[in-house]
């Protein structure tokens, strides 16, 4: 327990640095991932409009996905940096033991929820003829690789919650590079790419991730079960189901995938909302969606840092270190986004630019970075402040927000602007806006009460 505990210590003797020594590891992996994102979005946008709008109509799944092993690995994250913060390793051990078995159920619900009821998902969220061919295609694909996935995120879920930012960076850094390097070999043909390439469309863009994700897999398997890698130690023949450590997960864990799952429903209605004007329409948000991770890469990479570190304060009883941090980090992420925003709102059209060349597509997607450059500095304090919730071990917030400012605001008033008022597709970009501002006051309401709650356990 020594290691845990000096890093315990040197996270307590500067927040600040601590905060940031988790943070740039995270950022930048991150930043690798945004990068393959966008370069992603560039070979396929090359495939044409339809193919971009293809891959729209997958997001609310991949949401789904994402939602809940992110959510349930908040959960674990937190729940193993407060068994670190206790002295626990037992608990801790054990916890990411339970982390391998709910990744396994997961893989298992969403492979067999693809392969029978994929394609007529697809087709309820509104794709239809072409498109929802290609984003049938691209989904068969990338089904294989959803277990690989699945388990390298609550890998470094695991790794997150003893503080270790630089391994989870290191593999995905590897895995997006290789993904880059495979894109444009399954995507265009033989004539088009040096006589290499295997010519296979918006399915050789699936392939690739696909390929990249099953060797990120095999590399964290290496490390962590053969190389032993980290101060996790699993024992998973030993493996002795405990509810306590599993509501411990849940608690954070299931708020915060169902918040994403709502999200992903959000989506959904946003594609059939858009898809109403145009399929270019559509594709235009899935671009400008792409540039909002460019914006967030630091917000995200502050939050999971807090969350490591709220959580092992609190853990600790470190309430002072702990009010600091969270400031600290608030602040930081507020003024990095708003410096951001600055940026984006001048060079949006140069930045959408680079992903098509169709000027509907450009029109629509700078209209939208515009106008929401106004309110990106309020969704980061939201962003932050719902992790440091999280990692204090209160889930139910991020949950509570999401479900107020998709299903409560922003859907409902998306759909009465256009269909009741008749307003043009900026008024949907009008509803998200609004829908910001409430959930922001929202977020900064519960963060005031959970640190009173704080100051009262202090005295006590």
């Amino acid at each position: 327990m020594q290691k845990e505990e000096s890093r315990l210590n040197k996270f307590l003797s500067n927040p600040a640095k601590a905060l940031w020594s988790l943070a740039i590891p995270i950022m930048a992996g991150m930043g690798i991932q945004t990068f393959y994102n966008i370069v992603d979005m560039i070979f396929i946008g090359q495939l044409g409009g339809e193919a971009i709008t293809g891959i729209a109509f997958n997001m609310p799944l991949f949401f789904l996905a994402l939602g809940l092993t992110m959510g349930l690995g908040t959960g674990v994250t937190s729940s193993i940096a407060r068994f670190i913060g206790k002295d626990d390793k037992s608990g801790a051990d054990n916890c990411a033991e339970h982390a391998i078995a709910i990744a396994f159920f997961i893989s298992l619900f969403l492979s067999i929820t693809i392969i029978l009821l994929g394609e007529r998902i697809l087709f309820l969220f509104g794709a239809s003829g072409t498109i929802l061919s290609l984003a049938w295609d691209y989904l068969q694909v990338m089904c294989i690789g959803i277990p690989f996935m699945v388990f390298s995120g609550f890998f470094r879920s695991i790794l997150a919650g003893e503080g270790d930012m630089k391994l989870p960076m290191m593999v995905a850094g590897l895995g997006t590079i290789l993904n880059i390097i495979l894109d444009p070999i399954f995507i265009f043909d033989l004539d088009n790419f040096g006589g290499i390439g295997f010519g296979m469309g918006i399915k050789g863009a699936a392939l690739a991730t696909v390929i990249s994700q099953s060797i990120v897999f095999s590399i964290f398997i290496y490390m962590l079960f053969v190389k032993e890698h980290a101060y996790i130690t699993f024992r998973i023949k030993d493996f002795s189901p405990s509810k306590d450590i599993t509501w411990d997960i849940i608690k954070v864990g299931l708020p915060a995938s169902l918040s994403m799952i709502v999200m992903a429903v959000g989506q959904g209605v946003f594609n059939r909302i858009l898809i109403y004007f145009s399929a270019d329409t559509v594709a235009a948000y899935q671009v400008a969606g792409r540039i909002d991770m460019l914006v967030f890469l630091p917000i995200f990479s502050i939050a999971a840092s807090l969350t490591t570190l709220v959580g092992m304060f609190y853990g600790a009883k470190k309430y002072e270190a702990l009010r600091y941090t969270v400031k600290y980090g608030i602040v930081s992420a507020f003024i990095i986004t708003v410096l951001m925003s600055i940026l984006l709102y001048i060079f949006a059209h140069n930045v959408i630019g680079f992903f098509t060349s169709e000027d509907t597509i450009i029109n629509v997607a700078v209209t939208f970075l515009r106008l929401f450059a106004f309110v990106y500095p309020l969704i980061a304090v939201g962003i932050t402040t719902g992790r440091v919730l999280q990692g204090l071990g209160k889930g139910l917030p991020v949950l509570v927000i999401t479900i107020i400012r998709v299903l409560g605001v922003s859907a409902p008033l998306a759909l009465i602007f256009i269909f009741k008022m008749g307003k043009p597709v900026e008024w949907v970009w009008y509803a998200m806006m609004i829908s910001t501002g409430v959930a922001f006051i929202i977020a900064c309401y519960w963060l005031f009460i959970s640190m009173r709650e704080l100051n009262r356990k202090e005295i006590e």
